[in-house]
């Protein structure tokens, strides 16, 4: 038989998403009809980045980026560090031809976002393709969703209720990790899991939101720093510093078809680890996800007699719904882990088939849009702010 040659993967970054992006490529074709492997992993502490190789049999490692791009071995890189480093990377390996799959959200700033996006356009029309991990679309569940909107079941779109919900933050003596610093993230809970609900409203709906009018909040503002940090926890020290992100943000908004919806991220729910919901409304019926249940979703057909209708659970585990043709028996789940796999089998198969995948850097570009707008309404005592839909 004949095998088409590996994509051949960089993996940027070995912390909590350099992990599991490295557990997706070695997944993914296993199951699914994708050839690719993780050839290289880079990260600046040599020690724990060799040890990372080895964990995952991924046979080079390196401490320099530059190396990987400059690699003629390298077809692809998938970038899984902190939003401070996306745009460098991420452009030089546009320019030097490599496919490229970058981490949420795909900027700091709207500005750096724009020039992301036009880069990655231009390398586009030389067949180098890019893509942004907003990985909760691989859940089977919002897909399934998904063609249900689309197919018209739920009728002219009227609602869009979405909350990311986390608590891991609420210790005020939790340190000041990266994520808690502008420099770095860019924004707190609003770009970290905020663009996640962002991205799936558009996902599911089809439409973008016009104008939004929001609040911010930074609950503790001085943090004790860091003396060593793992991939998901974190050691305080000596000293302290400044918070400068929020903790939490709520906005309304407008959607370009005329919806109403409401957002709310924040990190200081406590007793909610990462709790995703979102509920859309319409003139013929509801549809509603929670990821705490994400093998399943909710289906209300308003068009049916009021004595038999109802909100109804959708187990999301048929051969029919997406990606399950490839994973296990009807009512066996999957988790979270699965959602990146979905993620890295997207973009190998539009990388073989020399097609854009999706999400692109645009949507990325449009989540970094709304980003800018809420942390600019919020700026202005929750005015109301439009959002232009290009440029």
């Amino acid at each position: 038989m004949h095998h088409a040659p590996a994509l051949r993967v960089a993996l940027i970054g070995y912390s909590f998403m350099g992990r599991i992006h490295a557990q997706a490529w070695q997944t993914a074709p296993r199951f699914f009809d994708v050839s690719a492997e993780v050839d290289l992993v880079v990260g600046r502490d040599a020690a724990a980045v060799e040890k990372f190789a080895h964990t995952f049999d991924i046979p080079r490692w390196s401490t320099d980026w530059r190396e990987a791009i400059a690699d003629p071995d390298i077809d692809a890189i998938d970038i899984c560090v902190p939003g401070d480093l996306h745009a460098e990377i991420s452009d030089a390996a546009l320019a030097a031809g490599k496919h490229v799959l970058c981490e949420k959200p795909l900027a700091n700033s709207l500005g750096e976002a724009q020039a992301m996006a036009a880069v990655a356009a231009e390398a586009r029309a030389n067949g180098v393709q890019s893509m942004v991990g907003f990985s909760y679309r691989g859940a089977p569940a919002l897909g399934a969703m998904r063609r249900l909107i689309a197919d018209g079941r739920i009728g002219t779109i009227r609602h869009i209720r979405a909350t990311y919900l986390q608590d891991w933050i609420v210790d005020e003596q939790f340190p000041l990790v990266w994520r808690l610093q502008r420099e770095k993230a860019g924004s707190g809970a609003l770009g970290d899991i905020g663009a996640h609900i962002i991205d799936l409203a558009a996902f599911l709906t089809g439409q973008r939101l016009a104008g939004v009018s929001a609040l911010t909040e930074t609950f503790v503002r001085e943090r004790p720093l860091v003396a060593s940090s793992g991939s998901l926890a974190a050691v305080a020290g000596a000293g302290t510093g400044a918070v400068d992100v929020d903790d939490a943000a709520v906005f309304i908004a407008r959607t370009e078809g005329g919806a109403l919806a409401t957002f709310e991220a924040t990190r200081f729910a406590a007793g909610r680890k990462n709790a995703i919901r979102i509920e859309i409304n319409g003139s013929r019926g509801s549809v509603a996800f929670d990821f705490e249940r994400m093998n399943e979703f909710e289906f209300h057909d308003h068009t049916l007699p009021g004595a038999e209708a109802g909100f109804r659970r959708i187990l999301a585990t048929e051969p029919e719904h997406p990606y399950l043709e490839a994973w296990w028996p009807p009512g066996h789940g999957l988790g979270y882990e699965h959602t990146f796999t979905h993620e890295v089998v997207e973009f190998a198969r539009a990388v073989a088939a020399g097609t854009a995948p999706s999400p692109s850097y645009e949507d990325g570009l449009y989540v970094q849009r709304v980003l800018d707008a809420v942390e600019r309404s919020a700026a202005a005592g929750a005015g109301w702010v439009d959002i232009p839909l290009a440029g």
